[in-house]
């Protein structure tokens, strides 16, 4: 069995290191198995600290060794600081325990009691792969494969080794869906619409991805150990504004 605890992985040992029409050509479409705990996963007390200090961010976005992949640390002062996770008070109105993304402002919140909610810099999908609605996150998944859609093939055949068929891309830094993979229904059916990671920290902050919500890899797993069971999720295209730090 692998272990998927996170484990920050010290400079010394790491050497070098997105419902619309268009959803079901989403790139991050994948049909591999799930890690469906019974129960929320347990996590650390709340503690509102909003942006936190330098140090703490070194060590939130540091190099992580995780089931047996090597995580990159995340060069963290080259983003806009606004997109590090952090505490903020909740401006989506929603019930603890629901996930939000602000698809216009490039936020993920997951709410909290109490009027918090955490909040994740996200990327998201280009224009005409845009996703809205509600639906639950019914599947979830440490280290993915990645199976590109026949929609997606059919554009980019040199994917065609990727398929269903073909097994999809082993989990890896190099996958698409990154440490974690969280999947999407709607009324019973799978959206083909995911959250998931990334080593790709320069798209948090823009659309550049086929259709998922992306978050560098350190936040994705932060995430998966929050978020609840069959948590709601709410896609807004309306900017909820900039939600103010606690």
């Amino acid at each position: 069995m692998h272990d998927y605890t996170a484990r920050p992985l010290s400079r010394r040992g790491f050497i070098s290191l997105s419902v619309s029409a268009s959803l079901f050509a989403a790139g991050c479409t994948t049909t591999s198995g799930s890690d469906t705990p019974k129960t929320p996963r347990p996590v650390a007390p709340r503690k509102p600290v909003g942006l936190a200090p330098e140090s703490e961010l070194e060590a939130r976005y540091a190099a992580l060794q995780d089931g047996g992949h090597l995580i990159p640390a995340v060069p963290f002062r080259q983003m806009n600081s606004k997109f590090y996770r952090q505490r903020v008070i909740d401006p989506t109105g929603e019930k603890p325990g629901t996930v939000v993304v602000d698809t216009v402002g490039r936020f993920l919140y997951l709410t909290e009691p109490g009027g918090t909610a955490m909040r994740y810099g996200v990327g998201i999908g280009r224009d005409g792969f845009a996703w809205q609605g509600q639906g639950i996150i019914h599947w979830r998944q440490a280290w993915p494969r990645w199976k590109p859609p026949a929609e997606m093939i059919a554009r980019q055949p040199e994917l065609a080794k990727y398929s269903v068929e073909n097994g999809g891309m082993e989990p890896g830094i190099r996958n698409p869906l990154g440490a974690r993979a969280l999947y999407i229904f709607q009324n019973g059916q799978d959206t083909l619409y995911r959250l998931h990671g990334t080593p790709e920290w320069q798209s948090i902050g823009k659309a550049v991805s086929s259709g998922c919500v992306r978050l560098v890899n350190q936040d994705v797993i932060d995430l998966y150990r929050r978020v609840p069971y069959h948590a709601p999720i709410v896609v807004h295209q309306k900017s909820l504004g900039l939600s103010t730090t606690v």
